[in-house]
């Protein structure tokens, strides 16, 4: 008897010893796998609306609205740190008497992987992918007939390898990312376009009586030097400053000559779903080519710098 009182005694202190095992893995390896990701969703709605009613000085009746998301995942484990954004943005502009007209078209994604030698570092050794493209197409307005960009045409795909100094301050963030290896791919996903050599590819060639030969190239790939550099902060209570600056310049075509986008955008907050907004975006890239319009007839020129400058009042929620 006294044998199997012992069994029992050992056997429940085994069972015990299991289940207090058990739970303690699973308080200790669940909630930690769930910290490594961060997740920030932002969905905003911009509108602008002008009318007239027997107004003296004239004006057109107008209303104008931009949608926008911005989506942020970011895994860390260790000195290890992988961060996701994806940003998308669609605006369109409606006047009395003309057709709406697009104001903002952006698909962005950025993915940088980094991974430092030391806890006390700001320094990460770093791989960058980043992607853009539209929605839709784009025109020369008035002229719709025929489209000078397309979805995909153009498409931006940067890939590369370097080394990223990030710092945290409060809520805001200093990023600065130099990568001496870096791969630029344009993609023309139209003929069309890929034909006339939009966007810095090959054009079509043709003989001397005006016969295609070939068909323009849809991609150029290029290697060269990346610097990107972001800067987010509260400038001053209640508004929230993001800068960011990418320069690229190509090893093999025109070393020197720098590709530039710089965008600023300031959002000034009124409440927690009302908020406003002023951003600039100011691009100059030598394979764009500007186009104008001359007697109804689209005239292509060299190389201009290109700036918009957007601002809204809106609604903003985030989740």
């Amino acid at each position: 008897m006294n044998s199997l009182k012992t069994y029992l005694l050992g056997l429940i202190c085994i069972v015990a010893f299991q289940q207090s095992f058990s739970q303690n893995i699973v308080r200790t390896t669940v909630p930690d796998t769930i910290k490594r990701w961060e997740s920030k969703n932002t969905l905003g709605l911009d509108l602008t609306q002008i009318a007239f009613v027997n107004w003296s000085a004239g004006g057109e009746n107008a209303i104008s609205g931009i949608l926008k998301g911005a989506f942020v995942r970011k895994y860390t484990k260790g000195r290890f740190i992988w961060h996701n954004e994806l940003i998308a943005r669609y605006g369109l502009n409606k006047q009395d008497g003309i057709e709406a007209r697009k104001t903002d078209d952006v698909i962005q994604l950025n993915s940088t992987a980094g991974f430092k030698t030391d806890t006390i570092s700001n320094w990460y050794y770093s791989a960058k992918f980043n992607f853009n493209t539209q929605f839709t197409n784009g025109y020369a307005y008035p002229n719709t007939d025929l489209a000078i960009s397309r979805p995909f045409a153009p498409a931006y795909v940067f890939f590369g390898l370097g080394t990223e100094y990030v710092k945290k301050e409060g809520e805001g963030i200093l990023r600065v990312y130099v990568s001496p290896l870096t791969f630029k791919t344009t993609l023309v996903l139209d003929e069309r376009l890929a034909d006339q050599g939009s966007f810095g590819v090959d054009k079509a060639t043709y003989d001397a009586n005006g016969n295609l030969i070939s068909h323009g190239k849809k991609t150029r790939t290029e290697m060269g030097f990346l610097v990107t550099n972001q800067y987010k902060k509260e400038i001053f209570k209640n508004i929230m400053l993001d800068h960011r600056l990418v320069l690229y310049t190509d090893y093999i075509k025109n070393f020197g000559n720098i590709d530039i986008d710089w965008q600023v955008q300031m959002d000034m907050i009124v409440n927690s779903h009302v908020r406003a907004n002023i951003s600039t975006n100011l691009i100059y890239d030598d394979d764009i080519k500007s186009k104008d319009e001359v007697d109804g007839v689209v005239v292509t020129r060299g190389p201009k710098v290109q700036l918009k400058q957007i601002l809204g009042l809106g609604l903003s929620y985030v989740f």
